[in-house]
C-alpha cells in the first residue's frame, strides 16, 4: 500500500509517518522499484498500537523504548510487559482522577438543575 492510502487508512499524515520512520518508530519500511514506500498490514497493526499508546497518554520516548524492545524479539518480552504494566498503572490513576473531576462537575450541574445556585 502506498503512503497516501496508508496515511488515509491509519489517520496519520504523510509527514507524521516520515517522522516516525526517521526516529525509528516505523522500521524496515519496504520500497518499490521507484523508491516509494510500500506499507504492509503488519505496519498497519503496529501503527494502530502506537496510536493507542499515544491516545492513552504514553510519552513518545516510552513508545520508542517499547519499539526498541520489540525489535529485540522474545528476549525482551518481560521488559515490554513491565513497560506496559507501568503505563497501565499510570493510566488507571489518570482515569480515577478524571472520574473525580466528572463527579464534581455532575454535582455542580445538579445544583443548577435544582435551582440551588444563583
Amino acid at each position: 500500500m502506498n503512503m497516501k492510502d496508508f496515511s488515509n487508512l491509519v489517520g496519520l499524515s504523510a509527514h507524521t509517518l516520515r517522522y516516525y520512520e526517521k526516529i525509528g518508530l516505523l522500521r524496515n519500511i519496504q520500497r518499490n522499484s521507484s523508491g516509494h514506500r510500500v506499507y504492509s498490514s503488519h505496519d498497519r497493526v503496529w501503527i494502530e498500537f502506537v496510536k493507542r499508546l499515544k491516545d492513552t497518554g504514553m510519552p513518545l520516548e516510552n513508545i520508542l523504548i517499547y519499539a526498541d524492545l520489540r525489535q529485540r524479539g522474545s528476549e525482551s518480552i518481560l521488559a515490554r510487559q513491565a513497560l506496559l504494566e507501568q503505563h497501565k498503572a499510570n493510566l488507571s490513576l489518570r482515569i480515577a482522577e478524571q472520574q473525580s473531576h466528572l463527579a464534581a462537575l455532575e454535582e455542580k450541574i445538579d445544583l443548577y438543575k435544582n435551582g440551588k445556585v444563583h
